[in-house]
């Protein structure tokens, strides 16, 4: 489904709910499938979080997890301790083109298991479950915080536990710090000491209690985005957010002063206004929040302020390599960027195309980071539906703020 996106002019106040954060969503279904004294509330209904419970619930041989790759992560760590249950963990044609050699040889070090059913070092693979019996690790610090947080996330069903050693500059440590703030808060015992992370062993049952998961910071980049691109005055209230986030992406707070936009905290909902601002160009280290980039470059291509970002490496292995697919549709546009392997950089523009069709790459984050556009110029998102994979109601919300869209 191809849809486009009139030049549209949005309503000066809007309240949006936004379902909860996938990364918390997907981390605690797994805590949940370990331990299931506790309940959950407000879980993401994007479609990575439904595979995972879908994954978690079934009792098939062969495991389907399609695009979703916080899941293809996820479910390696925790099939491998599945005693006896033999697991085939496959997905997309993308999905096995996205490397897991890194969890897979660290698993092996804790004595999982797996192996490769086609090409080594990619899925699928194939898990036997067993009980594990090392407890010490070391990875490369700058790996994506996935293969980190998915080795902590079973390590309190390890007999021994875990001691991580991460060797290096740490990428993602907010994502990290999301999954020890889960398991403290479901009573799991941890540690984090310079660049040692150890996951203390669970011998008791932890709290029966209903956890409530915040909304997607990702999710509400969109709108930080909107708010940049709408005229001075302009409300958009999102909820359910907590102001001492455990959400990197809330970083969004500070990083969209840059463009005038204001956030208030209340009741758990943020209130974002646009007030007046003198707009200069935008240097961002993302090393820390690398899946607001997208949206991050493209409200500053619309904007017409130059930017260079970095900290980018991990967006080469996602849905696809992001930072080719920024430069190829915002030079459809008329902008110029130039690339490395681990940074954009984006020149200023005075001018945007109109009717352009962007190519989503079965890229949920690339639909959505490019919406906003519409404020300023009508625009054309092919693959519509891709948005579904994190957002599924997002093209129905963005209506109720008044965007004009027909397919």
């Amino acid at each position: 489904m191809n849809i486009t996106l009139l030049h549209s002019k949005i309503q000066e106040k809007s309240t949006i709910k936004i379902t909860g954060s996938k990364s918390e969503s997907n981390r605690l279904l797994l805590l949940q499938a370990l331990f299931p004294e506790f309940t959950l509330e407000n879980v993401s209904n994007s479609d990575d979080s439904n595979l995972m419970t879908n994954a978690l619930a079934s009792k098939a041989e062969v495991v389907d997890i399609h695009h979703a790759g916080t899941a293809m992560r996820f479910l390696t760590a925790y099939f491998s301790v599945q005693e006896g249950r033999t697991t085939v963990l496959t997905g997309s044609k993308r999905m096995k083109e996205r490397p897991i050699k890194i969890l897979v040889d660290a698993l092996r070090t804790l004595g999982a298991n797996i192996s490769y059913e086609a090409n080594e070092g990619f899925p699928p693979i194939k898990i036997i479950g067993k009980k594990l019996e090392q407890h010490q690790v070391a990875l490369k610090a700058n790996v994506s915080s996935q293969y980190i947080s998915a080795l902590l996330l079973i390590a309190s069903k390890l007999e021994k536990g875990i001691v991580l050693t991460l060797e290096g500059d740490i990428t993602s440590v907010p994502y990290i710090n999301m999954t020890l703030s889960l398991l403290n808060e479901i009573g799991v015992k941890t540690s984090f000491k310079n660049n040692v992370i150890t996951v203390f062993p669970t011998t008791t049952q932890v709290k029966a209690k209903p956890l409530t998961v915040e909304s997607d910071w990702s999710s509400a980049s969109y709108y930080f985005s909107i708010a940049a691109l709408s005229p001075v005055g302009t409300e958009i209230t999102l909820s359910a957010y907590k102001e001492n986030s455990l959400q990197g992406d809330s970083c969004l707070v500070d990083i969209y002063k840059h463009f005038g936009v204001t956030t208030s905290f209340q009741n758990n909902s943020i209130t974002l206004k646009k007030e007046a601002k003198t707009l200069t160009p935008l240097v961002q280290d993302l090393k820390h929040a690398p899946d607001i980039a997208q949206t991050i470059a493209v409200s500053c291509f619309t904007l017409g302020i130059p930017c260079d970002l970095t900290g980018l490496h991990t967006l080469k292995i996602k849905e696809t390599d992001r930072l080719v697919a920024l430069k190829t549709e915002i030079e459809k546009l008329g902008g110029e960027v130039e690339i490395t392997d681990k940074s954009l950089h984006l020149k200023a523009s005075t001018s945007i195309k109109p009717m352009v069709p962007i190519a989503t790459y079965n890229d949920h984050r690339m639909a959505m980071a490019f919406a906003p556009i519409a404020l300023k110029q009508s625009v054309i998102i092919e693959d519509a539906g891709v948005v579904s994979k994190s957002y599924p109601t997002f093209w129905e919300d963005l209506k109720t703020l008044g965007f004009q869209i027909t397919e």
